[in-house]
């Protein structure tokens, strides 16, 4: 979308991708629909990765009971994870006599506040550079999550890794969360809960990379972008509801800690190893092994342990990028 449409004319497709959130999915369908309010262009596609639960049904109800010619769902045979079903959606938006010139990503779990939808398509419009754009998002209690993310690197691993207060102050330029304020900025990447795309760059042979079945792949598409030289933006005037962790039970306030799933640790050891080689991503395991295990001798002296999920520690070590890789 060039920067000489208003963003009154442009048009924005939603993609929903759905792994068993069908009341979820119903939710956030009902908070686009009030948002069409203010952005009438907008449509939605559910993409639903083979549920098999009955929630592509009860979709298919609601989109049916309620007469919502604006959104389409489309059933995937199979799960290949969120950047597979992703790509669907974004290929049927494309492939559309009237394409949209915005791709909105959200997640089954989110719900738009009044007006996000324009503030974003009113943002990309003012910034022809930008590529990529996320909203601001709210916990699921309403606080907001005022956070956007710098990309992963050997000091920003020793920082997560560490749990240490002065190491923390000294890497906080390197640190991967980043922590946002009231203005729009540029940044690096952006959460993949609420995740808009300019249609020229999905153009520009971008898509998401379906080796990673979920997580990191949002990350990977944004240093991609990057490196053809589009922009990343955190827009705060575009507030978007996240209820976390819903769909995988790993993160978010309110779940409790479970071990990570294998698929955690197979995206982050693609990514180093993809983006940076294999030496770096040796150098990424080993600076997070050395840096966690510090923290943990530290606690243990100081009888105090800060929550990890189980076995953290032993499945980092046994998917690390020195070993060979795990089926």
């Amino acid at each position: 979308m060039s920067a000489s449409i208003s963003h009154r004319a442009a048009t924005v497709d939603v993609v929903i991708v759905n792994y068993r959130t069908g009341t979820l999915v119903a939710q956030c369908l009902e908070s686009l629909e009030q948002d069409r309010k203010y952005c009438p262009g907008l449509r939605a596609i559910v993409v639903d990765n083979a549920s098999n639960d009955g929630s592509a049904d009860l979709i298919d109800e609601v989109i049916r009971s309620r007469d919502w010619d604006w959104v389409t769902l489309m059933r995937s045979p199979e799960n290949k994870g969120f950047g597979a079903g992703s790509n669907l959606g974004i290929a049927w938006a494309l492939d559309r006599p009237d394409p949209a010139g915005l791709v909105w990503l959200l997640n089954p779990d989110t719900r738009v506040m009044p007006g996000a939808a324009s503030a974003l398509a009113r943002f990309m419009a003012a910034h022809p550079k930008a590529g990529i754009a996320g909203s601001a998002l709210l916990d699921a209690d309403g606080q907001p999550w005022p956070y956007a993310f710098r990309f992963p690197s050997l000091l920003g691993e020793i920082e997560r890794g560490s749990r240490l207060g002065f190491v923390s102050r000294l890497l906080r330029d390197s640190a991967t969360l980043r922590r946002m304020g009231p203005r729009c900025e540029k940044v690096d990447w952006v959460s993949g809960a609420s995740f808009i795309i300019r249609r020229e760059l999905l153009e520009d042979d971008m898509r998401f990379d379906e080796e990673y079945f979920l997580y990191y792949e949002e990350t990977d598409f944004c240093l991609h972008a990057m490196r053809k030289g589009w922009e990343c933006w955190y827009v705060p005037d575009a507030v978007v509801l996240h209820i976390a962790g819903q769909s995988t039970g790993i993160t978010g306030k309110q779940i409790r800690l479970r071990r990570l799933p294998a698929y955690w640790f197979h995206s982050r050891r693609r990514y180093f190893l993809k983006n940076h080689g294999r030496l770096y991503g040796i150098l990424a395991d080993v600076s997070w092994i050395i840096a966690h295990a510090l923290a943990r001798f530290k606690e243990l002296v100081r009888d105090v342990a800060e929550p990890d999920p189980p076995y953290l520690f032993q499945d980092f070590i046994r998917h690390a990028a020195f070993l060979p890789r795990r089926r």
